[in-house]
């Protein structure tokens, strides 16, 4: 007989679809922001935007809840949070809705922090989010939320984003903290 542990969980989980599917709407999502215009294009990026961001709650949430956890899982998810987030800051920063400082600094901490966690993950090391790195992403989603309605709601929409990059430098510092930690013992 075997322990729930001992099942081998197929990496072709709804979970992971999900995951794919995130990854799958950043090339369309981008598309539609920098190469339309209208009030229904802008409409549809921000729909394709949002339920991209849902997936993300939404796989985490199943994979722990049926136990489907994988290594899979565990190195695209990251990566397609990033994949979501930077095309999103990227995408406002070409359109001169975003200041580039905001994107830079944004990405400057996502990406050397997410290729950190998967060069960890060789040796079967997750670095799990830290309840800061989650607050992080959940306001870098609504700030980008915000830009992304057809409406301009100044200065909410600046004063989000400026708690986001704040957020995402303190978060990144405090990963960095906990690795030297970690390193030393």
């Amino acid at each position: 007989m075997t322990s729930p542990q001992d099942r081998r969980v197929s990496t072709l989980n709804p979970a992971n679809v999900l995951t794919v599917l995130r990854i799958a709407l950043v090339p369309p999502f981008f598309a539609i922001l920098v190469l339309t215009e209208g009030t229904a294009w802008r409409l549809t990026a921000l729909a394709l935007f949002v339920f991209a961001a849902f997936t993300d709650y939404a796989d985490g949430r199943i994979a722990r809840s049926r136990k489907e956890i994988t290594t899979f899982g565990k190195i695209v998810d990251p990566i397609a949070d990033k994949l979501l987030t930077g095309a999103a800051l990227v995408g406002l920063s070409m359109n001169d809705e975003l200041t580039w400082w905001a994107t830079w600094i944004i990405l400057a901490r996502e990406v050397p922090v997410t290729v950190h966690r998967l060069f960890l993950l060789r040796d079967d090391v997750v670095v799990a989010a830290e309840k800061l790195g989650k607050y992080k992403a959940a306001i870098q989603m609504l700030a980008i939320v915000v830009y992304l309605l057809p409406v301009r709601l100044d200065p909410l929409n600046g004063i989000l984003m400026t708690i986001a990059v704040v957020m995402t430098v303190v978060s990144g510092l405090e990963y960095l903290n906990a690795r030297r930690r970690a390193a030393l013992g």
